[in-house]
């Protein structure tokens, strides 16, 4: 104990030398504390050491809040008096005659275990007495020791009523004592946790009325920035003097190392001296990090080992998972960062199994009703293709094989047809339509918003007018009159093809001869939605039951192949990678914030030639409200202070539908020159008019979420540019921002995105209609593969996991899809 006993003894000399202070070292005793404790006890010899060294720093964590200077003097004094008679019996044992001592034959002790401890993972390995009962999941959470109804309401909040709950409530991050790191030894890109003193807090502005917080935090080896964005409680919480855990990956500012949106709690002495992991919950006010952590240590020690595993012995000995209760407790409480990575994969492949289960039996429920065959028609087909202006693309060529190929069948069409915005997905959906039509069926195609149903309506009724085929128009807009004579002419099959938004599946719609439909989609197509089509399909000759429509799904957002076969695991693949000849490629310029005014009159130009432009804000992650204001602002700021002369529309996600709808209507029809929108929203609207994308804060969007408000310009004639306006830039940013300048192809901007932002946050925000990942993420790859190649193996064993081994897994698939419910 050499080294850190001369350094403690330095630092008491120095603290007496300075009156007793607490100024001997930078950021106080306590801080000192922190990093000697790890030192002393990597020097410590044995178990007396140990607890002499935690005595010590017991002390020195105290020490500060000592009640006068004669308080401090006499706990050092102690001290001082503890550490001189440790040295002398150190010296005596040195100076002793060594005797080989006999060494008794003792029985190993059984270690006792306290009921807030988590059991080791040998410990649920070794224990198969256990019976596994499904109703521990259901239990209260009232049951834990030290949750009354107070603290189960605060749990509620979180979503947590059960024990079940409470397992299933993972930490959201680890701080991982066993790595600590002091401030000096930092690195760009290091994910690493560090313990300092908070310096000073300072709060400044930024336009458009967004806060920076900066934080400067010192462990006395050397200091180091913290920045937050948009969080003004925080200079409250941290206060200078406050001990606290940072964890994050260190970014580089000016040749400085620094955190940006760190995470953060105040220092715990506990899991210190333990050097262990330790989890970080999610937490709401009145419930702190040690309540929820003690809860589920008593929680895992008393019920886990009776949780059931759902999961077939075969999968699990041939994947070499971990049994669920060890699962999820060392998801909890690992031991080591292996364990807990053994425990992450085993949970994250149970939530992709389940998922890709759930998706496997929406293709089977969905196919199991017959379908309409529709035969391949070629020579109207060539009829419909003289009208069109242009050639075909090689990829719209095989898209429309591929569907006629499924349309054909007596099995209804599952498919997802995904091209990139521009490449030709309508024409694709037209061709669809005229197979149906011309084999006496009706189709139907739903838009997202009423302007987009409108758009498809001028363009597919002009064109199929010419082979007299009937086109009908269904908004929330039509007159009573003309809506009652529409539904009429649907029922009775005068109206061949009707073009409408979702709405067009309710209730009071009634098809004659319901044989496709159309989905051009901003979010999933439904397990409730395609219920509703299906009750509308066409009446089977017999008369008990209906034939589900051929169903073809649109969708303009670039998701990587292996992706999109994973997250659109129900519907059959058609990809549209080549664009029409003769498109003009939008400009894309990246700008610093010093340019914003170059990017304001070049704006005024465009809009001087008669042109248009969307200006979208940057993303507030807090929420949408936050977002909404921030919105409100910044078009009150453009409208009275940058473009007071010409005419600005405000679109947000907390506006309602109908002023949504009319903000875009103005817009489309020229009313306005500039549409403020949030990030939030999107638009779906084409505007040929529209030349301009002027994108603020761009730094702090995603590639493909950039590449999706990108494509809302270039739809006309005229050339279109994009202005990428953007904050700060850290690495990945920096990588973004370039990939967009150097290409507009959507699927290689994709995978870029993938690559560059990893497993977690590709998708973004939570899709509608599908289920709620708590730990795994849809660009797992890896585990996803096995994940689908698991339950296709299980589904063709038992199509309905009807088994009795399989009744726990059902239950949980039903849950999870359940609980995802139906949003689109």
């Amino acid at each position: 104990m050499g080294r850190a006993f001369n350094s403690l003894k330095r630092v008491l000399e120095l603290e007496a030398k300075q009156g007793f202070k607490d100024t001997a070292v930078v950021g106080g005793i306590r801080q000192f504390a922190v990093y000697w404790l790890i030192q002393a006890k990597e020097e410590a010899a044995n178990e007396a050491e140990i607890a002499l060294v935690e005595e010590v720093a017991e002390t020195l964590n105290g020490y500060g809040r000592l009640p006068g200077l004669e308080a401090r003097e006499e706990a050092l004094q102690k001290l001082k008096e503890k550490l001189k008679a440790r040295e002398e019996e150190r010296e005596t044992e040195q100076h002793a005659v060594p005797v080989a001592p006999q060494e008794p034959k003792r029985k190993a002790p059984t270690p006792v275990q306290d009921e807030a401890s988590p059991p080791a993972a040998e410990t649920i390995a070794e224990v198969k007495t256990v019976a596994p009962d499904p109703e521990v999941l259901t239990i209260p959470v009232t049951s834990v020791h030290g949750v009354g109804v107070k603290v189960a309401e605060k749990f509620a909040i979180l979503g947590v009523e059960t024990v079940g709950d409470l397992f299933y409530l993972f930490p959201r991050r680890y701080d991982d004592y066993t790595l600590l790191k002091p401030i000096n030894r930092v690195a760009y890109g290091d994910q690493v946790t560090v313990i300092g003193t908070v310096w000073e807090t300072r709060t400044r502005k930024l336009r458009g009325n967004r806060i920076v917080i900066q934080s400067i935090i010192t462990d006395g080896s050397g200091k180091i920035q913290a920045t937050w964005f948009n969080q003004p409680w925080l200079p409250e919480k941290l206060k200078a003097g406050m001990q606290i855990v940072l964890s994050g990956t260190v970014d580089q500012y000016l040749g400085r190392p620094v955190f940006q949106n760190p995470e953060w709690e105040p220092l715990a002495m506990e899991p210190l001296r333990t050097r262990r992991i330790v989890p970080v919950y999610p937490l709401t006010k009145g419930l702190s990090a040690q309540k929820v952590r003690e809860t589920m240590k008593r929680a895992t020690a008393r019920w886990v080992l009776q949780v059931p595993d759902p999961l077939p012995q075969a999968i699990r000995e041939r994947r070499h998972f971990l049994a669920l209760p060890q699962a999820l407790q060392l998801i909890h409480f690992p031991d080591n960062q292996e364990t807990l990575d053994r425990a992450r994969r085993r949970l994250t492949f149970d939530e992709l199994f389940e998922l890709q289960l759930g998706l496997l039996g929406q293709r089977r429920e969905w196919q199991s009703s017959p379908g309409v065959p529709v035969p391949f028609d070629a020579e109207k087909l060539k009829q419909f293709f003289r009208l069109l202006p242009y050639e075909l693309t090689e990829a719209q060529k095989r898209v429309i094989k591929e569907i006629a190929r499924d349309m054909s069948l007596d099995i209804p069409m599952n498919r997802l047809l995904q091209g990139d915005v521009g490449s030709g997905k309508t024409v694709i959906a037209a061709v669809a339509i005229v197979l149906a039509v011309h084999a006496g069926l009706q189709a139907a195609l739903m838009a997202p918003t009423e302007i987009l149903a409108e758009q498809h309506y001028q363009g597919i009724a002009a064109l199929l007018s010419q082979l007299d085929i009937n086109v009908v128009l269904l908004t929330g807009s039509t007159s009573a009159a003309d809506r009652e004579a529409i539904l009429a002419s649907l029922a009775d099959g005068s109206a061949q093809v009707i073009i409408g938004t979702h709405a067009l599946i309710q209730e009071s719609v009634n098809f004659g001869r319901l044989g496709l439909a159309v989905v051009d989609e901003q979010h999933r197509f439904g397990v409730d939605q395609r219920k509703a089509l299906r009750e509308k399909g066409v009446q089977v000759t017999d008369g008990s039951e209906r034939a589900s429509p051929h169903l073809l799904v649109m969708s303009a957002t670039p998701i990587p192949r292996s992706l999109a076969l994973s997250y659109y695991g129900d519907l059959d693949l058609s990809i549209l990678d080549e664009m029409p000849p003769g498109r003009l490629e939008i400009k894309t310029n990246w700008l610093r914030p010093s340019e914003r005014e170059r990017a304001y009159a070049f704006v005024r130009g465009q809009i001087e030639n008669g042109r248009q432009a969307f200006v979208i804000c940057p993303l507030v992650e807090e929420s949408d409200k936050i977002e909404a204001k921030s919105a409100v602002e910044e078009y009150e700021r453009l409208q009275t202070q940058v473009f007071s002369d010409l005419k600005l529309g405000l679109l947000h996600g907390r506006m309602k539908p109908a002023e949504k709808e009319a903000a875009m209507r103005a817009f489309y029809e020229g009313e306005t020159d500039i549409l403020v929108a949030t990030s939030v929203i999107e638009v779906g609207i084409d505007v040929p008019n529209s030349t301009v994308m002027l994108i603020e804060g761009a730094n702090r969007f995603g590639l493909a979420q950039l590449h999706q408000f990108r494509g809302r310009v270039g739809r006309g004639e005229h050339q279109s540019f994009c202005l990428l306006l953007s904050d700060e830039v850290s690495g990945d940013a920096e990588d973004r921002l370039s990939a967009l300048e150097q290409t507009n192809d959507g699927f290689m901007l994709a995978e870029k995105d993938l690559e560059i932002r990893g497993p977690g946050e590709f998708l973004g925000r939570r899709q509608s209609g599908m289920p709620e990942l708590h730990l795994a993420s849809l660009t797992d790859m890896k585990v996803l593969e096995v994940a689908r190649e698991e339950a296709q193996g299980l589904i063709e064993i038992d199509p309905f996991l009807d088994q009795p081994e399989h009744q726990l897994l059902l239950e949980k698939v039903a849950k999870l899809w359940q609980q995802a419910g139906d949003v689109s």
